[in-house]
């Protein structure tokens, strides 16, 4: 029989492996889904339309083949809380079951989380917030330190740090993020910024690449540590703009007669064919 925990390999601990803990007793069965109550440490948040959409006509069409993770609620007679398997859950909700499979388990709010979280890192279903909230909440509620998150998720311990300085953004800029507006890679450029949510916005309005937007923080940055004495405003603004809507860096030199010349530094070929592109196409 094919083990519904088998873990996927990259991961530090998988379902499996918290499962089998040897401090942990479990019970298959199957339970009405009006006994199940939510888990208060769920990770994820949002939940995709369309893949709920095709989960539930799977379900409709072979039912449920890896069942729920449960534990008794300890705060409601009779009831259980979820602790893996949100999509399932709804997704049978959906397709009108009144009772799912489920693997019962003894486990406390720490080994509840683990699962949870070990889970949905395994299907890749949080998206980065999510995933940073999760690593922050063990840190912040169950002693876990940088290092032990990384042990334990099976990544290294830069990824897990970089992860969890998202949550230091702007709370606009982290609702961006879970929209998926901005990507993570965007958002990373984005950290410690003073102006980040102006750039944030920037992003999204000329729908820049990842490597235009660091261009882009490369100009700012060094705009503000140095002002030419012998450029005038209206120069400096021309370039910005100009940076701004091309996403390379622009240099405007004009001489006293009003002749001088205009620059573009690229940062690759894919930048110089675009830009020769569009000169031949407009003149």
């Amino acid at each position: 029989m094919i083990n519904p925990f088998k873990s996927k390999k990259g991961l530090g601990r998988g379902l499996s492996s918290l499962i089998g803990d040897s401090d942990i007793k479990t019970s298959k069965d199957k339970i009405l889904i009006s006994s199940i109550v939510p888990n208060k440490n769920q990770p994820r948040k949002l939940f995709e339309k369309n893949a709920l959409e095709e989960l539930t006509n799977s379900i409709k069409e072979r039912g449920i083949i890896q069942p729920l993770i449960v534990r008794k609620s300890d705060d409601q007679d009779n009831k259980f809380e979820l602790i893996a398997g949100e999509r399932r859950l709804q997704a049978a909700q959906s397709s009108g079951f009144h009772e799912v499979p489920v693997v019962i388990i003894e486990a406390d709010n720490l080994k509840s989380l683990e699962l949870a979280i070990i889970e949905n890192v395994q299907r890749k279903d949080l998206n980065s917030i999510e995933e940073a909230e999760s690593y922050q909440n063990l840190i912040e509620n169950f002693g876990y330190d940088h290092e032990k998150v990384s042990k334990f998720i099976g990544k290294s311990r830069s990824y897990i740090s970089n992860s969890i300085r998202l949550l230091s953004l702007p709370q606009k800029i982290i609702e961006m993020i879970r929209q998926e507006k901005i990507s993570q890679g965007h958002a990373k450029i984005l950290i410690g910024l003073d102006n980040a949510l102006f750039l944030a916005e920037k992003v999204i309005k000329k729908k820049l690449s990842v490597r235009q937007t660091e261009s882009l923080v490369r100009l700012l940055k060094r705009g503000s540590n140095k002002v030419s004495k012998s450029k005038d405003a209206n120069a400096i603004s021309t370039e910005n703009e100009l940076t701004e809507k091309i996403g390379m860096r622009v240099f405007l030199k004009n001489k006293k007669n009003n002749s001088g010349t205009l620059t573009f530094e690229y940062k690759g070929l894919d930048q110089l064919d675009r830009l020769i592109s569009i000169v031949k196409n407009n003149y």
